[in-house]
């Protein structure tokens, strides 16, 4: 299922990103923009920045947006969109 909580969600969508980078022979190394949506911003943000940052590779931090949506799914807290090169 699902997690219920913004720092679980998060750490469960890096762990898809790195999963689907790696299945375009890619790694999270040469993330070139991401975009995230949060279902709570002000509540939220500080807990995933903090998830985020201790994912990210710190020598290779790619442009981010961060705003607040309402998602498709009730129980969704966060979504995450990458773009990465390949070579």
């Amino acid at each position: 299922g699902t997690a219920t909580d913004i720092k679980n969600q998060t750490a469960n969508v890096l762990k898809k990103v790195d999963d689907l980078l790696a299945q375009a022979n890619t790694d999270k190394s040469k993330l070139l923009t991401s975009s995230i949506w949060l279902k709570d911003i002000s509540r939220d943000f500080k807990d995933m920045n903090d998830v985020w940052n201790g994912w990210v590779d710190p020598n290779n931090k790619p442009v981010r947006a961060t705003v607040e949506a309402n998602m498709a799914r009730e129980q969704l807290l966060i979504e995450v969109q990458v773009t990465a090169a390949t070579e």
